[in-house]
């Protein structure tokens, strides 16, 4: 079932209950990325578009435009809903596709790129889920180091890329950014109150150089 979700007093989207609906951690990365001036936006991964649509709500005089990226086609056609809803066909634009095939005119485009990626490796889970909600949350159809393989391409130099990803991954998270020219500059632990955090958000900068800030730990 199709329902509004209203994310702003000018923003709204629909979701749909059958096919992959978002979470907190969607509304969390867009909280956590910064954005400038004048930002050309990615949004990866980008199911309905809610990350990259809270992220305009949070910044609407800041984007001067965002394209979402959707692999599946029920999620790219309810994002195009999404943008013809909210009068955003000037500013706004999605792609049907694999982030592996990005095409090579958004090559070095983009001067913030956001994603809320499958979290688990495949064979780890949710397999048993309808095919639609396993590709968006487990590694069938998209890999880790695909992905920031895309992220690097995409990315003008001193780009930034910011992503929210299981804790327990942190450790491939940087490695794949490093292996790919994009330096790790703020991370962000998330948990809930009194329990180890299970999740990350990070920041990273296309050619930046080093230097890693923590951020407080964000309750969740």
């Amino acid at each position: 079932m199709k329902r509004l979700e209203i994310l702003s007093d000018k923003i709204k989207i629909y979701q749909d209950d059958e096919l992959y609906t978002f979470t907190s951690d969607a509304i969390l990365l867009s909280e956590f990325a910064a954005v400038k001036k004048g930002d050309t936006v990615a949004d990866f991964c980008a199911g309905c578009g809610v990350v990259g649509f809270n992220l305009y709500a949070l910044n609407p005089d800041k984007i001067c435009s965002l394209t979402f990226f959707e692999l599946q086609k029920p999620l790219f056609n309810l994002c195009e809903e999404n943008i013809a809803l909210n009068g955003k066909a000037d500013k706004f634009n999605a792609v049907l596709g694999r982030i592996q095939d990005l095409p090579k005119e958004f090559y070095g485009k983009f001067s913030l790129i956001v994603c809320n990626p499958p979290y688990m490796k495949d064979g780890a889970g949710e397999t048993d889920k309808a095919e639609n909600i396993a590709v968006c949350r487990t590694e069938l159809a998209l890999k880790l180091e695909e992905l920031i393989t895309a992220v690097s391409k995409g990315l003008k130099f001193g780009g930034r890329f910011c992503m929210v990803h299981r804790a327990d991954r942190l450790a491939e998270v940087i490695s794949f950014m490093h292996k790919y020219g994009i330096e790790p500059k703020r991370l962000a632990p998330v948990a809930a109150k009194d329990k180890a955090p299970y999740l990350i958000l990070v920041e990273g900068v296309k050619g930046g150089k080093s230097g890693l800030k923590f951020s407080d730990t964000i309750y969740n």
